[in-house]
């Protein structure tokens, strides 16, 4: 029986879960870590709270399951970047966060290489990847050390091996979707050949070891956060969806084994790679969902998340909301839209801005939702869903209606580490299958449509409307 020790690296958050082979939770620890908006769209967090937040919280986790641990893995978020010191370890800049903006003008600079990008890494040329943001670092912060993403640093810590995963590295607009390597050229586009660059796993290796959580454990399984919680919710055919709902929100669809390029601008990357056998996904994301839910709850309209259902209207009164606060991403890719709210009237009140600002994060996974269907070749028949804004019955039922699907909300708040330990246990014993490592489940609950097609065209109608005035 293997047990695991699996952190949830995020955003706003740290969580470390030990997990036995029968998908119990053992022990369980959670810390916060904040990320700092900066004027002109800079997103930054500090490196050693981020590390701290793993030590402490698995250390937690470990000591409350009191099992002794087999593996521990690592959920990353993807495309967040540092420059650090590889002989010592220290940070040598913040943490640059998958929303900052500020590289806009490096993609600017090399917006007649946008079909070259595409074609080679699946990927849309937008300052959301992390190449943009490790060349902005080295243009405005230091030429020193190594630039890579949060994932290299933390396995260096825990392990002294310089390396990263392919489902992150497949994040870059450095690599080759075909081959799953660094493509000397994107590199150079980017100013970047020049740099050391990690080693790039399976995600089912072994990355090393470690004693920062007791005696010694290996560590391995490592991945992206959004592609664990795809591994979770058992999509494990092509044509099978997820959307979760943190930070952002991001909607993931399993493509198969073949490196397929979205026509519909979404982005296509690794969603993992196991016994030489890669999977691959299409994705879209919605910058802010919790993030502008924090915007409500620190403009005073509600007084925390849990307040959502209780205030929200059941109409918006005409309010709509576009809360793209951090720019628009697919279908759009224009990161200077800006969040707005229209429709008002004296007689608005707090609860019609809740229900839009819900309504406007629904109707942008509705969006998303279209773009994979018309990549797939058909509708999706129903969505998985996962992520702590689930809890929110009001924003559910809106997806639901939006996308005229049933929606399947997960069961349990960690499909990110679920995910994770599973790769962990495939990684830590070679002949275990991938769908037997993943934990079978059924939904907590599940949302039907309440509108009709023709309501769910109307709303969409209007707020495509609202869209195009942000931009």
């Amino acid at each position: 029986m293997t047990t695991v020790l699996s952190i949830d690296q995020g955003t706003s958050g740290t969580k470390a879960v030990v997990v036995s082979e029968d998908g119990k939770v053992l022990g369980l620890a959670e810390q916060s870590v904040r990320p700092h908006y900066l004027p002109g769209s800079g997103v930054e967090q500090d490196p050693q709270e981020l590390l701290d937040s793993v030590l402490q919280t698995g250390r937690a986790a470990v000591a409350q399951s009191g099992a002794l641990i087999d593996i521990v893995t690592i959920a990353n978020q993807g495309e967040t970047v540092l420059a650090w010191d590889p002989a010592s370890g220290k940070p040598l800049s913040n943490m640059i966060v998958w929303q900052d903006r500020r590289a806009e003008s490096i993609c600017a600079g090399l917006a007649d290489h946008r079909d070259e990008f595409a074609s080679r890494t699946g990927l849309v040329l937008d300052p959301y990847f992390s190449a943009p943001k490790q060349a902005w670092i080295r243009k405005n912060v230091t030429r020193d050390g190594v630039v890579t993403t949060s994932d290299s640093w933390l396995t260096h810590h825990l392990t002294g091996e310089f390396v990263t995963d392919v489902s992150t590295a497949s994040r870059s607009l450095t690599t080759s979707l075909d081959s799953r390597d660094w493509d000397p050229e994107l590199l150079d586009l980017f100013e970047l050949g020049d740099e050391k660059l990690p080693r790039i796993l399976p995600s089912d290796a072994i990355a090393g070891s470690t004693t920062a959580f007791g005696g010694l454990m290996a560590v391995g399984g490592l991945i992206v956060d959004q592609q664990a919680a795809l591994l979770a919710e058992n999509c494990l055919e092509a044509g099978e969806a997820k959307c979760t709902f943190g930070t952002g929100a991001f909607l993931l669809a399993n493509t198969g084994t073949s490196a397929t390029r979205s026509s519909a601008g979404l982005a296509a990357s690794v969603a993992w790679t196991v016994k030489d056998k890669p999977t691959y996904c299409f994705d879209g994301q919605v910058y802010t969902a919790a993030s502008a839910v924090r915007w409500l709850q620190g403009m005073g309209f509600i007084k925390s998340a849990s307040e959502l259902d209780i205030v929200a209207a059941a109409d918006s009164g005409g309010v709509l909301s576009v809360p793209a606060f951090a720019g628009l991403a697919a279908p759009w890719w224009s990161p200077e839209a800006k969040a707005s709210l229209t429709g008002m009237t004296l007689s608005t009140g707090p609860e019609h801005i809740v229900l839009a600002v819900l309504q406007g994060i629904a109707a942008q996974v509705a969006e998303l939702g279209l773009l994979v269907a018309s990549d797939i070749g058909h509708p999706l028949q129903r969505l998985r869903a996962d992520g702590g804004l689930t809890q929110s019955r009001v924003l559910m039922q809106a997806v639901a209606d939006l996308m005229q699907i049933e929606i399947d909300v997960y069961p349990s708040q960690h499909a990110t580490p679920l995910g994770a330990a599973a790769l962990a246990r495939v990684a830590l014993e070679p002949s275990l299958p991938l769908q037997d490592a993943v934990v079978p489940w059924s939904p907590s609950t599940v949302y039907e449509p309440k509108w009709s097609a023709d309501q769910a065209a109307e709303f969409r109608a209007r707020w495509a409307t609202a869209v195009e005035a942000t931009r």
